[in-house]
């Protein structure tokens, strides 16, 4: 699936999303959501972002969501990936800094499909 297949999906989990505004985590969810995406932030630091129930992981979430967007450095998207697979999650999407060669292989091992991009700069074009 390419980057504009799943900008149709409207069901999204920001991994790392913050209240910290000056940070990706909180432009991406804010971005998100301004374009009418349904997004739920996950971070186990917060209890709500802008006034939102804050997630500490994805199965916390109401709802599986269609795509994660991956703010979050690449030890600690190991186990995201991990819990992805055991929700059944089939896309990731991994902003700049996210990656590394062990999770895009456990990525593709699980069968999750990812993208490499900035969701901010794809979402101008939506």
């Amino acid at each position: 699936m390419r980057e504009e297949a799943l900008l149709k999906l409207k069901n999204w989990a920001v991994v790392g999303a913050t209240a910290n505004e000056e940070k990706y985590g909180y432009k991406i969810y804010k971005k998100l959501k301004s374009k009418g995406y349904r997004t739920y932030p996950v971070n186990p630091n917060y209890q709500e972002i802008e006034g939102d129930r804050c997630y500490a992981g994805l199965s916390e979430l109401p709802e599986v969501p269609d795509v994660i967007d991956m703010v979050v450095a690449p030890k600690h998207g190991i186990k995201v990936v991990e819990e992805a697979a055991k929700l059944g999650i089939k896309n990731i999407w991994l902003q700049p800094g996210t990656v590394s060669d062990e999770l895009l292989q456990l990525a593709e091992e699980k069968g999750i499909h990812t993208v490499q991009a900035c969701v901010l700069v794809a979402l101008n074009y939506v």
